[in-house]
């Protein structure tokens, strides 16, 4: 038989399960956050190898970090050895000579593929 509570501590016990429920949800965006950050630093350093050919220090400083917290997590996926070129590459930059050098997509494939893949495990943990 199910247990009995009493009205006057019905709102204390649905608080109970919610902020339960909430815990369990974010242990699970957390755990996602973190293998997808993984999986997409992988996924960009192969791309890097793909575009530019080669294992040189570009396409082997993706790594990737995690910071979480109470109700939220956040991933970042970035080279730690060479910072400030991705974007250069990404979306191109001036010549010394004042032309321009178009850019190489090879990190905006890998973040719409990780935004699916995102969404599609949130959901399906929900």
């Amino acid at each position: 038989m199910a247990k009995r509570t009493p009205i006057d501590r019905l709102t204390l016990e649905v608080g109970k399960i919610l902020e339960e429920y909430g815990d369990n949800v974010q242990e699970n965006i957390n755990e996602i956050v973190s293998q997808m950050s993984k999986q997409g630093a992988k996924a960009v350093k192969s791309e890097a190898r793909g575009t530019f050919g080669g294992s040189g220090k570009y396409a082997s400083g993706w790594t990737s970090q995690v910071e979480t917290g109470r109700v939220s997590a956040q991933g970042t996926i970035y080279n730690k050895d060479v910072p400030g070129l991705p974007h250069l590459l990404e979306h191109g930059h001036a010549n010394r000579n004042g032309g321009r050098t178009a850019g190489r997509i090879h990190i905006a494939k890998v973040e719409e593929q990780l935004v699916k893949d995102f969404e599609s495990k949130v959901i399906s943990k929900l």
